[in-house]
């Protein structure tokens, strides 16, 4: 069935090899899009006889008379795949329109044909993302789940590792030809999984070899990682989890979720088994960070200056001289900063077990910031 978007698209096209009133007809004989707007819907008898008889049709002035919906002209049967699939209709003196007959049904043939395949590759592309997501989720793993699989020439026996990567301005990679390039990566094995993942992410499963070294896996994360930098447009965060195999894949996802949102802050690439910190905030309920803010640095969001000075104390390792000349204020002000903060809090920066509680707490509220 040729549907009105795509006999647009083919009317667009045509339009620009050729001036003439053009028409584009179903294989029922039913005008779908035309030049002349008023022609569409109507019945076109010269097409019919064309569909039917599979050849091209010269309209007469005679015709018109006798024939149902026609002017005079040429139609000419559009093939694909050995049928009929539509009928291009153009008007004028056949004389003068018959030399560009053949160029046009080539064109539309073509444009049919490649319609047909993007179709394909969606319909691919969809059902593999959707199978990815179950998976991922844990969506069933019964029988209809291992159809699905072999439906889609997916090895669920192999390992694979879970990497996520994140792009922070989407709106930078505007169409579809380029995220297929991104899912193209030239490198990908033939076991490898790469779906896009909502407006703004790629979720890759690479496929993981008992015999091939855990670096190797992880050197091909980080080169795809590299090529979609290169190639997006887009700054990009991206994590990766560990190897788990089919039944566990859901761990290495939750993983990788972890690990990308620990690689937002500085915006580069993560793995799961090099975080610390990070697991500790990642299991932390949000209320339970929050009130862990409010019991500890509250008070110091009401003075973003002493505040400020404790963020700059911690990416200075502590070192006080050079936070104060980070901050160009003298030692003497940040000696009274530092104070401020322990009267506030009633924690001490000369303290490490205090000092960590405060770290931890910045820590949360960076986290919380950017999460807002």
């Amino acid at each position: 069935m040729l549907l009105p978007a795509l006999a647009e698209k083919i009317l667009r096209e045509v339009r620009g090899v050729l001036k003439e009133e053009i028409i584009v007809v179903n294989t029922d004989g039913i005008i779908v899009s035309s030049t002349s707007p008023d022609r569409v819907g109507a019945f076109h008898e010269g097409a019919l006889q064309s569909v039917k008889k599979r050849d091209k049709r010269i309209i007469t002035a005679d015709d018109e008379k006798k024939l149902k919906g026609v002017k005079a002209g040429i139609n000419l049967p559009v093939f694909f795949q050995k049928e009929v699939a539509a009928v291009i209709g153009i008007t004028g003196d056949p004389e003068k329109v018959a030399p560009y007959g053949e160029i046009i049904r080539k064109m539309t043939e073509l444009l049919i044909s490649e319609n047909f395949y993007s179709e394909q590759i969606d319909w691919q592309s969809r059902a593999l993302e959707g199978f990815v997501f179950d998976w991922l989720q844990e969506r069933g793993h019964g029988s209809s789940f291992i159809d699905r699989a072999l439906m889609l020439k997916v090895d669920t026996r192999l390992d694979r590792l879970v990497f996520i990567a994140e792009f922070l301005e989407p709106e930078k990679i505007p169409s579809r030809e380029i995220w297929q390039r991104l899912l193209s990566w030239p490198e990908k094995n033939s076991n490898d999984l790469f779906i896009r993942w909502g407006h703004d992410r790629i979720v890759a499963l690479f496929a993981h070899h008992s015999e091939e070294h855990i670096q190797r896996l992880e050197d091909r994360v980080s080169r795809y990682y590299w090529y979609l930098d290169r190639s997006s447009g887009s700054p990009l965060s991206g994590g990766a989890g560990q190897p788990a195999a089919s039944s566990a894949l859901s761990r290495s996802f939750r993983q990788a979720e972890r690990a990308v949102k620990a690689a937002k802050k500085a915006r580069g690439l993560r793995f799961d088994k090099n975080l610390t910190l990070e697991m500790l905030m990642d299991e932390i309920k949000p209320e339970t960070k929050l009130d862990y803010i409010k019991r500890t640095i509250g008070p110091l969001q009401q003075h973003p200056d002493v505040l400020a000075t404790l963020k700059e104390l911690f990416r200075q390792n502590h070192s006080l001289k050079k936070t104060a000349e980070s901050m160009h204020i003298h030692i003497n002000t940040l000696h009274y900063r530092l104070r401020k903060i322990e009267d506030l809090t009633g924690l001490g920066t000369g303290n490490a077990q205090q000092l960590f509680i405060l770290y931890m707490a910045c820590l949360l509220l960076d986290e919380h910031t950017n999460d807002h």
